[in-house]
């Protein structure tokens, strides 16, 4: 089997994008094709793709602030897990972000799902202590 091909994802890539989102989880208030416009809009190369003759196996959004770097979405279609495909996505996030000027990463991780967690764990992520997320839907 060949490796897959990251890229960065494109208008063109939306659709199969939210599709592979959906199939992962339900849907969050922001998994929406505009939202991902403005995503890719304000940072084109923020939305990695991991492809396989034309399918879309994964998702990564590596997001720079210009202060850090942040990961979100990192997301394997079912069937092609545990085949390397997220780490790929992950080391080439590192990759991208490091370019940028980061030297510090976080990733939004559910700690409810202790295969997501052993996943960022294995990578070299541990949590932050002491460190709580807060949320407010402002729209």
């Amino acid at each position: 089997m060949s490796e897959p091909r990251i890229r960065s994802a494109t208008a063109k890539d939306l659709e199969s994008v939210l599709e592979l989102w959906g199939e992962s989880r339900s849907p969050g208030p922001t998994d929406t094709r505009e939202s991902l416009a403005v995503l890719l809009a304000s940072d084109m190369r923020s939305l990695l793709l991991a492809e396989r003759c034309g399918l879309a196996l994964g998702t990564l959004i590596a997001a720079w602030d210009g202060w850090r770097g942040s990961f979100y979405r990192l997301t394997v279609r079912c069937g092609h897990r545990r085949q390397g495909i997220g780490l790929a996505l992950l080391r080439a996030g590192e990759q991208r972000l490091r370019a940028r000027g980061a030297i510090r990463v976080s990733a939004l991780v559910d700690d409810r799902d202790p295969v997501a967690v052993a996943f960022w764990r294995a990578a070299g992520y541990m949590p932050e202590p002491h460190t709580a997320r807060f949320l407010r839907h402002i729209d």
